[in-house]
C-alpha cells in the first residue's frame, strides 16, 4: 500500500513534465536515504532501532515467508515480517493486559494499523474478522471495550465501574447473548490462555479486574454494525482522552481527533499505566508505534519531496 502512494505522488504535477521528473527523482532518493525526523511529533518515542526498516525500504518489496505474496514490510494476511525484515530485529512489546480488535470485513487488509499490534505484541494481542467474534458475556465484569459513547466513562474510572459489574455479576437475562452460533466463535488467530492475572502490575488497586480491552477496527462510518451486535452490549465503553492523529490515511470528513487503530491502542495504554498501575510511564509501550512511526516519516517526507507539505 505505501508503494501504490508512492506511485501516485509522482505523478502529481504530470502537466509539468520538468516538475514530473524533479517529484520522482526527489522519491527516488528517499528510498535510498534514511529518513529525516525533523518536524515529526512523534519523534519522542522510545524506540527500537529502525535500521532493518530502513534496509527493507533500500530493498523494496519482500516475500511473505508463509503466503510468498509480495509486501513492504510485512504481511498483513499472515501477520509476520517479510523476509527482509528479520523477526529476531523487530522489538516485542509486553501488554499489561489482552487487547482483542474486532476488524469489520470491508476494511482492507493493507491500510489497516491493526496488524502492528499483532506484529509487536502478538503474545497479548488477538485479531477476529467480524462477524466471528467472542462471547463476553460471563466476563463483562473484567471486560471493556472502546467506545465513545453517553454511557462511556474515562480510563481513570475502569476501577470503580469494574467494581459494579463484578458485585452486580452477569444477568440471567443475558443468557440469550451466549447461544450464537459456534461458528461466530471462529477467530483468525489462536489465542493462548494463559494465567488470567500475568503481565497485571502487583500495583492494581484491589477494585480493577480488567483482563482485556476491545477494539473496533473500522471507518467510523463502518461501526455501527460491530458495536450494536448483542454480543458487545452490556460491556462497559471506555472513551479516550481527545488526542490529534498523525495518521496519513485520515477519514474524509472526520475531525482530525479520530485516531487510528494502533494510535488508539497506545493511547490507551499510556493512560492505563499512569492513571490505573498508578506508575511512571518511561517508555514502555512506545515500540508499539515502531512500524507507524517509521511510515509516518517516510509518507511526510513523500508528501514534502513532491511539494505537497
Amino acid at each position: 500500500q505505501l508503494t501504490m502512494y508512492l506511485n501516485s505522488s509522482t505523478h502529481l504535477n504530470e502537466e509539468n513534465a520538468q516538475g514530473a521528473k524533479r517529484n520522482t527523482e526527489c522519491l527516488e532518493s528517499l528510498l535510498q536515504t534514511p529518513s529525516s525526523f525533523q518536524d515529526n511529533p512523534l519523534q519522542q518515542l522510545q524506540l527500537a532501532s529502525q535500521e532493518v526498516l530502513e534496509k527493507a525500504k533500500k530493498s523494496g518489496r519482500s516475500k511473505c515467508p508463509r503466503c510468498n505474496s509480495s509486501r513492504m514490510f510485512y504481511c498483513y494476511t499472515c501477520f509476520v515480517p517479510v523476509e527482509t525484515v528479520p523477526t529476531k530485529e523487530i522489538p516485542t512489546v509486553k501488554l499489561p493486559l489482552k487487547i482483542d480488535i474486532i476488524k469489520h470485513p470491508n476494511e482492507t487488509d493493507g491500510k489497516s494499523t491493526a496488524v502492528h499490534a499483532k506484529l509487536l505484541a502478538p503474545d497479548d494481542v488477538t485479531i477476529y474478522k467480524y462477524p466471528c467474534i467472542p462471547e463476553y458475556a460471563e466476563k463483562r465484569h473484567e471486560i471493556a471495550l472502546i467506545f465513545p459513547g453517553p454511557n462511556s466513562v474515562s480510563v481513570k474510572d475502569i476501577a470503580v465501574h469494574l467494581e459494579k459489574y463484578s458485585k452486580k455479576g452477569v444477568s440471567a437475562s443475558d443468557d440469550d447473548c451466549s447461544r450464537e452460533p459456534l461458528l461466530k466463535q471462529a477467530k483468525i488467530e489462536p489465542e493462548e490462555d494463559k494465567n488470567p492475572n500475568e503481565g497485571i502490575s502487583s500495583s492494581t488497586s484491589e477494585g480493577t479486574r480488567l483482563k482485556k480491552i476491545i477494539f473496533i477496527d473500522s471507518t467510523w462510518n463502518q461501526t455501527n454494525k460491530i458495536i450494536t451486535d448483542e454480543r458487545l452490549q452490556g460491556l462497559l465503553q471506555i472513551e479516550l482522552k481527545t488526542r490529534k492523529t498523525c495518521f496519513w490515511r485520515h477519514q474524509k470528513g472526520k475531525p482530525d481527533t479520530y485516531l487510528s487503530t494502533i494510535e488508539a491502542i497506545y493511547y490507551f495504554l499510556v493512560d492505563y499505566h499512569q492513571e490505573i498501575l498508578k506508575e511512571s510511564y518511561k517508555g514502555q509501550y512506545d515500540n508499539l508505534l515502531f512500524f507507524f512511526s517509521f511510515m509516518y516519516t517516510l509518507i511526510k517526507d513523500a508528501k514534502c519531496c513532491a511539494g505537497k507539505e
